[in-house]
Parts: structure tokens; C-alpha cells; sequence
């Protein structure tokens, strides 16, 4: 099977996870692109979404689900989206689609977080991906310095601009051996919004789609 295909396994095995009824968390990118799909096609009937981004929002309106503001909700039982690597203990990067702080606001609201990936994002070290750091503008070439001191280096990701206002610094050639302490650091560094190092709030279950079908990891 192709990515695409991978893609369409993993979102229809997530709908065996979705709580009927209950407000749900929502992510961003193509593999949950196509999740949305199948849940409007499934016919479960949800109390709302709360959406991790204006794409996301958008294809859930178009879909015919409420999105609440996350101000509006006080828990959520499940945050559902993809990764861009996940390690063996849950610990993600995620923010290729540049959502990566409204992720970590929905996801903070769950009860649970359920990754929904391809086997090819399954990775001993995280590090291989690029690593995207929301950041203030005017700290760019600051926070580039400082990547570099830790082997990194930072490439401001051109013609992007997030939903925050901000901007991506994608980071190539780290290895992130300890995602917590690696994340806790980075985050206190002036001029950071967030990193995306997914460890504080890691994943419980992955779905990890591959040839031989959907195999569950659980954290």
C-alpha cells in the first residue's frame, strides 16, 4: 500500500476509538484530513469538535460538525491526529503543517491522545524528521545561533505564517535522546511560542498503519 492508502487504514481504524456523543478533539495534516472524512461518512454523532487549526476547522464545517472554541471546553476525552515521528515510548515530533501550538492546546485539554500514523514514522531517535520551533520573528537568527550549539541546524521555513502570526524554524541534524528534557529547555528560551517535541503531552495509543494492516501501540 501507498502513503495515501496507509493514510485511509489508520483513519478508519480510529473511528473504532471515538467516544459517541462527546466533544472531540481534532488535529491538523493530510492523515487527518482523511480521518474527517471518514467520521462524516461513519454518521457518529458528535457534541463538537474542538480544532487544532483554520484548515481543520474548516473541513469539519464543511463536514457539517460544530467547532468550539478551545476557551469553551474544560476537558476533552480524546484528541485525535497524526506525527511526524513517534518513538517507541510516544514521544512525538510533530508540526510539519505548522499547527504545532494549537495542537499542544487541544491536546492539553484531553484526556487522551491517539496518534494516527504510518509505519514509516516510527523511529528509534527522534531527530530524523526537522524539528518546527514556532517562534517570534525577531528572534530568528538568535534562536539559530543557539540550535547550532547543539548541532542543529535552523532553516527559517519560507513563505509560511501560522495561524498564531509567528513563524517556523524547521531544525535538521538533531538527535533528540531525551524529548523531556530536550522539550522543557527549548521552551524557555526567549522568543520561542513552542517546540515540537510532543513529550509533556506524548501520545497513549498510536495506530501505526503498514502493510500487513493497523497494529496498536500503547504507551
Amino acid at each position: 500500500m501507498d502513503a495515501a492508502q496507509l493514510k485511509q487504514l489508520v483513519a478508519q481504524a480510529a473511528l473504532a476509538h471515538v467516544p459517541a456523543g462527546a466533544i472531540l478533539g481534532v488535529g491538523t495534516g493530510s492523515t487527518v484530513d482523511c480521518f474527517i472524512d471518514a467520521l462524516a461518512e461513519s454518521g457518529i454523532a458528535l457534541a463538537g469538535t474542538v480544532s487544532s487549526s483554520e484548515r481543520s476547522t474548516a473541513r469539519l464545517r464543511a463536514r457539517g460538525y460544530a467547532v468550539l472554541e478551545a476557551g469553551a471546553v474544560e476537558r476533552l476525552p480524546l484528541y485525535i491526529d497524526g506525527a511526524d515521528e513517534i518513538d517507541y515510548d510516544g514521544y512525538m515530533i510533530k508540526g510539519g503543517g505548522a499547527a504545532l501550538t494549537r495542537e499542544k492546546i487541544v491536546a492539553d485539554l484531553a484526556d487522551e491522545f491517539l496518534c494516527i500514523a504510518d509505519e514509516s514514522k516510527l523511529v528509534t531517535t527522534l531527530g530524523r524528521y526537522p524539528l518546527p520551533v514556532e517562534i517570534i520573528p525577531m528572534a530568528a537568527a538568535q534562536l539559530s545561533r543557539r540550535f547550532a550549539l547543539l548541532g542543529g541546524r535552523a532553516v527559517l521555513r519560507q513563505g509560511v505564517v501560522t495561524d498564531n502570526g509567528c513563524q517556523i524554524l524547521d531544525v535538521h541534524d538533531l538527535a533528540i535522546s531525551e524529548p523531556l528534557a530536550f522539550e522543557t529547555e527549548v521552551n524557555q528560551w526567549p522568543g520561542v511560542v513552542t517546540v515540537g517535541v510532543f513529550a509533556r503531552h506524548k501520545a497513549k495509543r498510536c495506530l501505526l498503519g503498514g502493510a500487513d494492516g493497523v497494529r496498536s501501540l500503547n504507551f
